[in-house]
């Protein structure tokens, strides 16, 4: 059986586990105001990568019960998106029920396919989250972008990133609390700091480290000190 990555297991399920981008989803502050209030705009997520777009977008979905529909704009055609819409369009009439389409790498997108988006956007039929590394008033038709909130992140922060992994020491659910795992502080703040605020990047390490030191059949203590965090 395939294992799923710890950058997967340790993805946040909810706001309070959510780390970062505190200037538009902290307390008071645009995003948390929309959630609070339930009423969500269609969003353009642009930042990059590792900083926490698709992982958020799932958490809306979640925030405001909607069922959520994932595509990776490269791979997608206007098939998939019609399909997509008129099950929302069917959910929305029968069972009152919200759709939320997160399309990664929208900027990848020709015209044709963003301009299918335009009239359910608007609409209500569904509510859609781009996510996309670049400037979306360059890359995303100007139709889309005025149907749309733009949140622009930013890259996570050292201190963020190293409570991202202390977490994922610490987890006995998804991470290596039950491995009987000590780390070095010093190795974390390595992995930290050469993330480049990526917390996938500092996980996948993080998890290296951890599975490079452990032995088959190991009961004892694992430590990752700064040589293997490198």
């Amino acid at each position: 059986m395939k294992k799923v990555p710890l950058a997967h297991l340790m993805r946040p399920s909810s706001l309070e586990e959510f780390v970062g981008q505190e200037h538009f989803i902290g307390s008071g502050k645009l995003l948390r105001r929309m959630l609070e209030a339930g009423n969500i705009t269609s969003l353009i997520f642009y930042g990059p990568p590792g900083c926490g777009k698709t992982t958020l977008a799932r958490i809306v979905a979640g925030h405001i019960d909607a069922v959520f529909h994932y595509l990776s704009a490269p791979a997608a055609s206007v098939k998939d998106i019609r399909e997509i819409i008129s099950k929302a369009r069917d959910r929305l009439i029968e069972r009152k029920k919200k759709t939320l389409l997160f399309i990664d790498e929208i900027h990848r997108f020709n015209r044709a396919q963003q301009d299918v988006l335009l009239d359910d956007v608007e609409n209500g039929i569904l509510l859609l989250i781009g996510a996309t590394t670049e400037n979306p008033f360059f890359s995303v038709n100007s139709p889309l972008i005025s149907r749309s909130t733009v949140l622009q992140f930013e890259p996570l922060k050292p201190e963020d990133i190293l409570s991202i992994l202390k977490r994922a020491v610490e987890d006995k659910d998804r991470g290596f609390g039950m491995m009987n795992v000590e780390a070095d502080p010093k190795a974390l703040e390595f992995l930290a700091i050469m993330s480049d605020g990526d917390a996938r990047k500092a996980l996948t390490g993080l998890e290296v480290a951890v599975l490079s030191r452990k032995k088959e059949g190991q009961t004892g203590r694992i430590v990752v000190d700064l040589t293997n965090a490198k």
